[in-house]
């Protein structure tokens, strides 16, 4: 049509620059999860985001396929054949943190000072322009990868339960399917991830009894009820942290996040809600630390009454594997930094029933994401491509 499409090369080169331009691109173009939508958001949700993802993947020679996760937001799957049937999984979330506290134009996706500005250029469309400009670098030269491409665009990592990463894992279940390696894309600054605590969240409320303001011994305050529900949160975080035995991963942590409630300045309030996020680590196990997180609201909260359910209707353990499995050392070599565990959750936390294999890895500091002002510097999306040359050849 007389249009050009930036495929992340230059005279068939993925430099830095061009790598850059592409993934400018990519942050102009809103993809803000829904449970953080406001204002400033743009257009709702990924479906964008994925559309131009399949653009450029076929115009780059892969099968493509939309896979509606929920309505509006599919994720996306592009297999580009390689040179042998052995398959390699890269997972790159589309959806972003909300902008609404952004500095400027949260979407300009400006480059300059050595850095790529906006959000979703470091939390995680970097590695999406990384791996569509070297897989464009290698048709421009005639070759294919050693190993089959899934490049898997995610739906809902940001907000909602990892939906994105348990659609895909479930297809993969329901056709009797495993990938040998995954790679899931988070700022790492290149250093190959190979564990990370699991968590779950529950969702508290609180019933109380109305009554006047004047009269508070004729009602039962579910605020206060929450109260006391938080210094009962706050005393078992200073539980988890006192232990001297703890596994790779560190302790275990649990917070209160959320809390509502209140119906007017004369009523004694009858209802309140609270929702407290416990990460588990290597060594713990997520119902049963659901059991006995409710057990302590409900006693905390009496004479108040309490309904506790799991957020999501699930919870994960934590993602760990031997620093030493093939992929690991691998990547540690190609990226020349030692493997590490990480702080914050990802999608791997859904792929351990089908990968043998699973690193999280990706350019830019975790520092960068979910900022006022968010980016991530070229140098950086230089050292991801190459490494992604040595992986994809190997």
């Amino acid at each position: 049509m007389g249009t050009t499409m930036n495929d992340g090369t230059h005279n068939g080169t993925a430099t830095g620059q061009s790598i850059a331009e592409l993934l400018s691109e990519m942050v102009r173009i809103p993809s803000v999860n829904p449970l953080h939508h406001g204002p400033r958001s743009g257009t709702v949700a990924e479906a964008d985001m994925a559309d131009w993802v399949a653009e450029r993947a076929t115009a780059l020679g892969a099968d493509v396929e939309l896979d509606e996760v929920e309505p509006g937001r599919p994720n996306v799957y592009a297999r580009f054949a390689g040179q042998t049937e052995r398959m390699l999984a890269v997972d790159v979330h589309l959806d972003t943190v909300g902008v609404e506290h952004m500095e400027g134009d949260p979407f300009d996706g400006r480059i300059g000072e050595g850095r790529v500005w906006g959000r979703g250029s470091v939390d995680t469309k970097a590695t999406m322009a990384v791996v569509l400009a070297v897989l464009g670098e290698m048709v421009a030269a005639g070759r294919q990868p050693m190993c089959t491409i899934e490049l898997v665009g995610t739906v809902s990592e940001e907000g909602g339960g990892l939906a994105g990463a348990g659609a895909y894992r479930d297809r993969l279940l329901e056709r009797n399917e495993r990938r040998e390696q995954i790679v899931v894309a988070e700022p790492t600054m290149c250093v190959p991830v190979y564990g990370h605590k699991g968590g779950l969240g529950l969702e508290v409320e609180v019933e109380g009894r109305a009554a006047h303001s004047s009269k508070p011994h004729l009602g039962i305050n579910a605020l206060s009820a929450g109260a006391r529900i938080i210094a009962a949160i706050d005393a078992e975080q200073e539980r988890l942290a006192s232990q001297r035995e703890v596994g790779v991963l560190g302790a275990g942590t649990v917070s209160v996040n959320e809390m509502a409630g209140g119906r007017a300045r004369n009523i004694i309030p009858d209802h309140c809600e609270l929702y407290i996020g416990r990460r588990i680590a290597d060594g713990e196990d997520y119902q049963a630390e659901f059991a006995r997180l409710t057990e302590l609201v409900r006693a905390a909260a009496l004479p108040a009454r309490v309904k506790v359910q799991l957020a999501n209707d699930m919870g994960e353990n934590a993602f760990f594997q031997a620093p030493g499995s093939d992929l690991v050392t691998a990547m540690a070599e190609m990226s020349g930094n030692e493997p590490a565990v990480a702080d914050f959750g990802t999608n791997a936390l859904r792929y351990g029933e089908v990968a043998d294999q699973i690193v999280v890895f990706g350019p830019g500091s975790i520092d960068q994401a979910h900022q006022a002002i968010e980016w991530v510097e070229i140098a950086e999306l230089e050292r991801a491509a190459n490494v992604y040359r040595q992986l994809l050849a190997r």
